[in-house]
């Protein structure tokens, strides 16, 4: 028996020579067994249908060889495997804007899924969030390009950082949940290279080592078998060199898939297997795709398996460590978002003989969506726990909407108010058609029996088809406000929640989205100003549901276009409720200037900003474009450039950042172009702020870039 099993050490060159022999002795079989997952089924019938209950074989491995397999685990909350620390949802880490902090998530992702047994990360969905009804909107960043692309590769690079294979997902226009296994999304060149595209391209071009490809259609074709977004746009254009592999269960459908790009079938080999074996055979695929598609394959797996490791192990004892849930707290304090705040805020402890603490989610274990992307951390700081904890039990009272009566005598006994509302697993998330089961429905912390009959009516998971709060939780923030104390009112969702109809009755309104392990004492601590409000929305929240693009769970076709979010609203002239980007804190920050200059194909910017106030804060500093006119349309604006600065009280910051020309430039058929003329960097508050702070710079080159 020939071992080709990894060594610590082997360079680029020399895993090269050892792909190219492992090549030469496997067997046609052994490479296209490479080129799916095994036993899946299996594994998932013995383990109750519990979904990470095991790593799971996704492709690699050829046991006669030594040859390693990919071993799977899905996220992006956390490791879904075991009792893995729970982080908040990406929606509430894209609003952290925070690129350092996610790397660091990144890092104990890969550590967790090291401690765990696997070498291949679900964890970074990059979709762009076009419509807020979209159920898996909590797995994803925002609504910005520039945003998704920053942090997914922030994601990506923490986790191969410990030679763990990060696979970006789901390539391409995936951001319909119900329809996602039929639905045909129609675009056209121009829409698809600067809306859809940019943030996997910039991943590409920061290394990520995976692509996992969608389930929908893109213009007619299956995703897991599209040659155009595969190999012409992938491959050919981004010069993407690590492996491709399909969604679970559903994302292959036909044997061509392999000479459009894919390289795996997850999670076993329904449509390759004996059928890509016979096809070669026959001479209906070249033996090369075979080989092409497991050279990349292999190239992966000895480059993470050969790569020193930062720690000298990865033991359990790793997984929810102290240091790892601290770090979930962190997170938590710094991506929830303050969107309105009448002065209520902070709170005094001191001050504070009884608060009432309203909402069934107050009081129950919610982190996300019960689907793929659950983790199920040893426990959970719920927020009537955190609250508990950190004024004392005896200070705290507590009802929710299945009793007005205990809510508002409560409410009545108080000194101040806080109302949980939002949704669960039950009103949005990943949608589980059929015989297809992935334990969503186990251990759910509500017994649907005791719902109200507006939420027990509603789908478990899926799209939303209502983006108001359910009239339970309506009733509930009229009892609070009715009781004349200040009402803070606490969102848990995936995205927005319209609050047109009750945000007057709130002196307060926080948006924690799903929090984590942790979220329970981060809000406490945010509440009570051990901690300053430092996110930022990631996507626009507006005041009429029509100011968004169409959507329609399930369509069988839908046409995107250039328009969706702040440029939409901007467009049409709607003020949203709360702009892209726009969040509140316990001091005042002002931008203070903006200078810009080019430098080869970048544009670089400095900015400066000052912190008014007595405490230390962690501020986001945000950079829009306004490009020249120019006979097509185009964005009003376009976020190019963020970053999270750390500025002491009456103090100024100032930073530097690099914005690549190309995010500048418009698609013209294949090429990118830049437009000659005055362009404005606008260092702003927000994606609407009509007052930033303006650099001009001329570009005068028209060169077109690849």
């Amino acid at each position: 028996m020939t071992d080709f099993a990894p060594r610590k050490g082997l360079g680029p060159t020399q895993i090269a020579d050892l792909v190219e022999r492992i090549l030469a002795k496997a067997t046609l079989e052994e490479k296209v067994g490479m080129m799916s997952g095994q036993g899946f089924f299996r594994a998932y019938a013995e383990d109750l249908k519990r979904w990470g209950a095991r790593p799971y074989r996704a492709g690699g491995g050829i046991d006669r060889l030594g040859v390693p397999a990919l071993w799977f685990t899905d996220g992006p909350r956390g490791v879904a495997r075991g009792n893995s620390t729970c982080f908040p949802c990406s929606m509430a880490r894209g609003a952290s804007f925070d690129i350092d902090l996610e790397r660091r998530v990144g890092e104990v992702m890969g550590i967790e899924a090291r401690a765990q047994g696997c070498n291949l990360s679900g964890a970074v969905c990059i979709n762009l969030l076009r419509h807020p009804s979209w159920g898996r909107a909590q797995e994803t960043y925002g609504e910005d390009p520039v945003l998704l692309g920053e942090m997914g590769s922030a994601l990506a690079a923490g986790i191969q950082a410990h030679n763990v294979i990060a696979t970006a997902k789901h390539l391409a226009l995936n951001s319909i949940e119900n329809a996602r296994f039929k639905v045909d999304v129609q675009v056209d060149e121009r829409s698809l290279h600067e809306v859809y595209l940019p943030h996997f391209r910039m991943m590409v071009e920061r290394g990520v080592m995976s692509v996992m490809s969608a389930y929908n259609k893109v213009n007619g074709e299956y995703c897991g078998q599209n040659h155009v977004l595969l190999t012409d746009i992938l491959r050919t254009e981004w010069g993407f060199e690590g492996f491709v592999h399909s969604d679970w269960i559903e994302g292959l459908h036909a044997i061509y898939g392999v000479t459009a790009g894919l390289d795996i079938e997850n999670p076993e080999p329904l449509v390759w297997g004996d059928r890509l074996v016979a096809a070669v055979r026959a001479g209906q695929v070249e033996q090369q795709v075979i080989d092409r598609a497991c050279r990349r394959i292999l190239g992966v797996l000895y480059r993470i398996a050969c790569a020193d490791d930062p720690l000298p192990d990865y033991p359990m004892s790793l997984v929810a460590s102290d240091a790892h849930r601290a770090l979930a707290r962190e997170v938590a304090e710094r991506s929830a978002v303050l969107l309105e705040n009448d002065g209520t805020l902070p709170l005094e402890a001191a001050a504070i003989s009884r608060l009432a603490v309203l909402g069934r989610l107050a009081a129950i274990e919610n982190t996300g969506d019960h689907g793929s992307s659950r983790v199920r951390p040893p426990n959970v700081v719920t927020a009537l726990a955190g609250l508990s904890d950190y004024l004392g039990a005896d200070r705290i009272l507590h009802a929710d909407e299945d009793d007005l009566e205990a809510a508002r005598a409560a409410a009545d006994a108080a000194d101040a108010v806080v109302v949980v509302v939002g949704t669960t697993a039950y009103e949005e998330g990943e949608f589980i058609d059929g015989d297809i089961n992935l334990g969503q429905g186990e251990g759910i912390a509500i017994d649907a029996a005791k719902l109200p009959e507006d939420i027990r009516n509603r789908a478990r998971g899926g799209d939303r088809t209502d983006l108001n709060l359910p009239p339970s939780q309506r009733r509930l923030i009229a009892v609070a406000a009715a009781s004349g104390r200040p009402v803070i009112v606490v969102l848990v969702s995936g995205s927005a929640i319209l609050v047109e109809d009750w945000r007057g009755e709130a002196s307060a309104i926080v948006q924690t989205f799903y929090a984590g392990m942790e979220g329970g004492t981060a809000l406490a601590r945010l509440l009570f100003g051990a901690v300053s409000p430092s996110g930022r929305l990631p996507f626009t929240l507006a005041r009429d549901p029509a100011h968004y693009p169409f959507f329609d769970k399930d369509a069988d076709h839908i046409v995107y276009d250039l328009w969706h979010g702040y440029p939409l609203l901007l467009r049409d002239g709607n003020a949203p409720r709360y702009p892209f980007g726009h969040g509140l804190t316990y001091t005042r920050v002002e931008n203070r200037s903006v200078r810009a200059w080019a430098a080869g194909e970048s544009v670089w910017i400095t900015a400066a900003v000052a912190n008014l106030g007595d405490r230390d804060v962690a501020h986001v500093l945000q950079i829009y474009a306004e490009v020249p006119a120019q006979d097509a349309e185009q964005w009003p604006r376009k976020l190019v450039a963020f970053t999270k600065l750390q500025v002491r009280a009456r103090t100024v910051a100032t930073c530097e950042l690099v914005v690549p020309i190309r995010h500048l430039c418009r698609r013209v058929e294949g090429r990118w172009h830049l437009v000659p003329g005055d362009y404005r960097l606008l260092l702003a508050e927000n994606a609407a702020d009509p007052e930033p702070k303006v650099a001009f710079i001329h570009l005068s080159s028209d060169v077109s870039r690849p």
